[in-house]
């Protein structure tokens, strides 16, 4: 990497021209990712973009003036003392607090560029439209301060909990659905099969795990996320697995109870508080009527309980 100090004018004036495009992009950047949930704060982003261009333009014009069509290929990462960037495409989804930090960031440190670059030069044009510059990249360490204080507190609460319900809540509820209604069959076949509450715990058990182990890796392959937002496959993965587990432990317990009858008696009314809460999980997250959500969680937990105690009678 180079010093800075090793510079001269005309690498010093490229450098410029490619900070300033790379700000851009990183703006148009921010407003697409912004603009479904934050529209207005997008369309300040789309303003700055514009800006930088108009920026990179001007010291365009000057470039060729002083030294020609041909522009060398310098970058900030050639040089020291510039703060790496984490690319956008990592930080997805983007949030609007950080996208604001990560502005004023830009600016200051393009801001401080051109100071120093404007203390080095002799050249009075050049001189000249870095002050202006500097003045300017002021102005939009402002502009992101001003977003910041201005951001609408409901918009961004409400984007906030779409990313709870993507993230959390649906591989949640997903694991605990079927968890919760999965195990069932096995759990009461074994019981009016075996008899045997310790026969019917080991079973409920090895399906309780089984089905976490499965509804995790399946949750964890389907979606990486970089599309849909729902957030780091495998933090996915391991909430359904985890809540699929509890949905299947929470009736395999009341089998280490020694009398069966007395067992199956609990784990039945758990089963009845697991269908309740999960109906209301979904009314309360997911906007499902919550008599709908009643009578669908319900009707194939009785389904499943139904070919179970069949399956075991037979």
């Amino acid at each position: 990497m180079r010093s800075f100090d090793s510079l001269t004018e005309q690498e010093v004036l490229a450098l410029a021209i490619s900070l300033e495009e790379d700000d851009a992009r990183i703006y148009d950047d921010f407003a697409e990712a912004l603009r479904a949930d934050f529209p207005e704060q997008a369309e300040e982003f789309v303003k700055m973009r514009k800006e930088e261009d108009g920026h990179r333009h001007r010291l365009l014009d000057l470039y060729r003036k002083k030294f020609g069509e041909h522009i060398p290929l310098i970058r900030r990462d050639d040089v020291r003392g510039f703060v790496k960037r984490k690319p956008i495409w990592l930080t997805r989804p983007l949030k609007l607090s950080a996208a604001r930090k990560r502005a004023q960031e830009m600016e200051i440190e393009t801001g401080r560029f051109y100071e120093v670059a404007a203390s080095r030069t002799t050249d009075v044009g050049l001189r000249q439209l870095l002050g202006d510059l500097i003045d300017e990249e002021r102005k939009h360490v402002h502009t992101a301060q001003t977003m910041e204080a201005n951001a609408h507190v409901e918009n961004e609460q409400a984007a906030q909990k779409r990313l709870f319900l993507l993230q959390i809540i649906q591989p949640g509820l997903a694991g605990l659905m079927d968890g919760s209604v999965s195990t069932l069959a096995p759990l009461f076949a074994a019981a009016f099969a075996t008899h045997s509450s310790w026969d019917t715990f080991l079973i409920g058990l090895a399906a309780s795990i089984g089905a976490g182990i499965s509804m995790g890796f399946a949750e964890a392959l389907s979606d990486d996320g970089t599309l849909t937002g729902r957030g780091h496959p495998w933090m996915r993965g391991a909430i359904t697995g985890l809540m699929t587990t509890l949905g299947g432990l929470g009736h395999t317990l009341p089998y280490l109870i020694p009398n069966v009858y007395t067992a199956t008696t609990i784990a039945v009314i758990v089963v009845l508080i697991e269908l309740g809460t999960i109906a209301w999980i979904r009314h309360k997250f997911m906007d499902t009527p919550l008599g709908t959500a009643i009578f669908q969680v319900v009707v194939g937990g009785i389904l499943v309980f139904l070919a179970g105690v069949l399956i075991g009678n037979s």
